[in-house]
């Protein structure tokens, strides 16, 4: 008879984040001779010349490869790629530059906390939704700086076609304090708790759903702080736990490289990659970054599903039902009814700050219940919610 099968390997948790296999991952070199369409390799990254990339996006042939060469680049090696001159005419984003300072200049005038992620609120000027905001204010300008080869060619061949961009602009001031190192969407915006919820072959999963990218929107010396980045930290399985934890945190601020960039480059990297934006240590740099985050076709559902209203209709249900339902049933409940995930959301009006990711659905009507809010209450709350998450 044969043994049971192992499943321990279905679950990760704290205990599987070892800092020496991480090391043993991360401690190694970029041979420039696997990727023949690099121009260079610089502290571990390799780099590619934007006018290679734009005659190469209209060489069927040359095209295929240099995509394999760049998703074997995200996936098995060091899950980082930077283009230079990624923009032949710099016109094109100097005219996007002020779009996006204009954007800045109207949230200052409207006292508006923009919030971050991984920053303090306030420390930088961050502009949720660029992508939008710039084509409603500037389509041409749009169409020219979006028309970009080296954007398209990346984002097919980490993500395949079809794939959809999202664009939130960075801005770094001068003395602006750097981000803790993290991963970044999707499991990076969850803590450890949640995210121990999920099977390994989820966060196995999470790093193919999305590319990020940086386009510098002004030249970024070091000092400046352009983003810290730590090469093949994307292979660590349990990365996702593991960001947070003290011993490695302590690892990546001695381990990780920087590289300054020019006004027009760019860099993209898999989302499982440990980075973090650098502190701005000049007087005079504003460092300004369009932050791409670009995202699979599949990750959708089948059939669109009006919420809101289911969650309005049920609430008063579960109100009556809680001498027959426990808690763990009425939570069942509504994980069928609810949106259980904080994205996509309308970023300006409902920010992550107090944390990683709004409020949820979910969490709004659970903690309806525990509060005892009435069916007008939660209703008049379920309403604001969805108001703040509306572009």
């Amino acid at each position: 008879m044969d043994s049971a099968p192992n499943r321990s390997n279905i679950w990760l948790s704290d205990a599987d984040c070892r800092l020496d296999d991480f090391r043993r991952l991360v401690e190694r070199t970029t041979d420039a001779a696997a990727y023949p369409y690099v121009k260079a390799v610089e502290r571990n990254v390799p780099v590619y010349n934007g006018d290679d990339v734009r005659r190469i996006a209209r060489d069927e042939t040359a095209r295929r490869a240099v995509m394999a060469e760049w998703a074997d680049v995200m996936m098995n090696g060091p899950g980082i790629l930077v283009f230079q001159r990624a923009f032949a005419d710099p016109a094109v984003v100097d005219a996007a530059t002020a779009q996006f300072d204009a954007m800045i200049t109207e949230q200052r005038a409207g006292n508006r906390n923009a919030g971050d992620h991984f920053a303090k609120p306030g420390a930088n000027d961050r502009i949720w939704n660029a992508l939008e905001k710039f084509c409603l204010r500037d389509p041409a300008g749009f169409a020219r700086y979006y028309a970009n080869e080296a954007i398209a060619l990346v984002s097919e061949a980490w993500l395949g076609p079809n794939y959809q961009i999202t664009s939130q602009v960075n801005v770094v001031n001068p003395g602006g304090e750097a981000q803790s190192p993290h991963r970044d969407y999707h499991m990076g915006f969850q803590i450890p708790e949640d995210l121990a919820r999920f099977p390994a072959h989820a966060h196995r999963l999470s790093p193919v759903l999305t590319l990020q990218g940086a386009i510098a929107h002004c030249d970024m010396p070091v000092e400046s702080g352009p983003t810290l980045y730590l090469p093949y930290s994307q292979l660590y399985e349990p990365g996702y736990l593991a960001w947070q934890r003290p011993d490695f945190i302590a690892y990546f601020a001695e381990h990780r490289v920087q590289l300054p960039l020019v006004k027009g480059d760019a860099v993209f990297f898999n989302p499982a990659l440990f980075h973090a934006a650098g502190s701005n240590r000049t007087r005079d740099i504003r460092r300004m970054a369009n932050l791409l985050q670009v995202s699979s076709a599949y990750g959708r559902a089948m059939e669109s599903v009006d919420r809101t209203r289911m969650c309005a209709a049920l609430y008063p249900a579960l109100l009556a039902l809680r001498d027959s339902l426990d808690a763990v049933q009425c939570a069942n409940a509504i994980a069928a009814c609810a949106e259980g995930y904080s994205f996509p959301t309308n970023l300006d009006r409902d920010p992550p700050i107090g944390g990683l990711a709004p409020e949820t659905q979910a969490q709004l009507m659970r903690r309806a219940l525990v509060e005892g809010l009435t069916p007008e209450v939660f209703g008049a709350a379920l309403a604001e919610q969805t108001a703040r998450r509306i572009a």
